[in-house]
């Protein structure tokens, strides 16, 4: 089987599970686990931040991002397509009490200036004040586009001078800064707080972390406690994650994987696929004559895994797992299947 569902469904490496094994533990509710302080430590010196947490997963990072940015009855300013407002379950409404401004980014995947300053609102008798921007780097739905920094820097500013705060869903910001040959500090000095995956191109089997000004996060760790996210001996799944961080260089090598798969895919008659910023393929099968979970149903008959990504569209994740190799294969099996469908 070669699984292109996601860079999340990796398996640690042996590095890593010998890292779990021998991890020295504490208490970290305690700040007293020490594999998790150092990883804390590396990730903000990583992004450039005074500070970090070790969050369970993304979504809880961004979550207590924008409760820590907020206040309950402020609006969250979105792109439609944002991960914060698509996949997360409500989560900014329910936990911080959160209305969603959600407006189209467009194909650039991030606000720009004027849109900031169009769709950000003052706070009255009547409206709801913005409490936060969300932006989002690489941007998922709209195929793991790697937005310039020079994008963000503009909109992170926009933002700044009506007086809001700015978070960066980064779960795949390493991604953004392979392909853009950009230093993480750089990518992201000019937003507040940043949240990034452990657990996805850089392979590790749990956690993310979120990374910001020293006051933020000791906050974030009250908040964190508060959504059931404080950790006993997290050192054993940190351990892993201290493993990741050396991971970020070779994100280069899924890159070229998926723009391997995407040209391949792309010559099969009835698939149409751009070429990928990143390690995200989405290819559209309309023209084949198949919808979206159909095309996946026939991949997975040739053992390809993938998943919809709308109507039409299929969603394929090139990671540390798969190989070449694999992904030749893969798209031998792909044509084969289509051709004969």
């Amino acid at each position: 089987m070669i699984d292109l569902r996601s860079d999340t469904v990796t398996l640690p490496s042996d590095e890593m599970r010998e890292a779990a094994r021998d991890a020295a533990v504490g208490d970290d509710v305690y700040g007293d686990d020490p594999t998790v302080n150092e990883l804390e430590a590396r990730a903000a010196e990583l992004v450039g931040m005074e500070a970090a947490l070790y969050v369970p997963s993304g979504t809880m990072g961004n979550q207590i991002a924008a409760r820590v940015h907020t206040e309950p009855g402020q609006e969250a300013l979105v792109d439609v397509q944002a991960h914060v407002y698509k996949w997360e379950v409500g989560g900014f409404a329910q936990l911080s009490g959160l209305q969603v401004r959600a407006f189209d980014a467009g194909e650039s995947a991030v606000p720009t200036p004027d849109q900031i300053r169009e769709h950000a609102r003052e706070e009255s008798l009547h409206v709801a004040g913005t409490g936060v921007v969300c932006l989002e780097n690489t941007h998922n739905a709209r195929g793991g586009v790697a937005i310039p920094k020079a994008d963000i820097d503009a909109a992170a500013e926009a933002a700044h001078e009506l007086g809001i705060p700015v978070h960066l869903d980064g779960a795949r910001v390493f991604n953004a800064c392979v392909a853009l040959d950009e230093d993480p500090n750089a990518m992201v000095e000019n937003v507040d707080t940043v949240m990034f995956c452990l657990s996805k191109g850089l392979g590790a089997p749990v956690g993310s972390m979120l990374a910001g000004p020293e006051e933020f996060i000791e906050e974030a760790t009250r908040v964190r406690k508060q959504f059931g996210g404080g950790m006993r001996q997290a050192g054993i799944i940190a351990a892993p994650g201290l493993v990741a961080l050396d991971n970020v260089d070779r994100l280069a090598d899924d890159h070229e994987n998926a723009r391997v798969l995407a040209e391949g895919l792309d010559a099969v008659d009835g698939l149409s696929v751009p070429t990928p910023d990143t390690n995200i393929v989405v290819v559209d099968s309309e023209d084949a004559g198949l919808t979206a979970e159909e095309f996946v149903d026939l991949c997975e008959g040739v053992d390809v895994l993938g998943g919809p990504f709308g109507e039409y569209h299929t969603r394929f994740t090139t990671n540390l797992d798969v190989s070449r190799a694999d992904v030749e294969e893969a798209v031998e099996r792909v044509a084969e299947a289509v051709q004969s469908q």
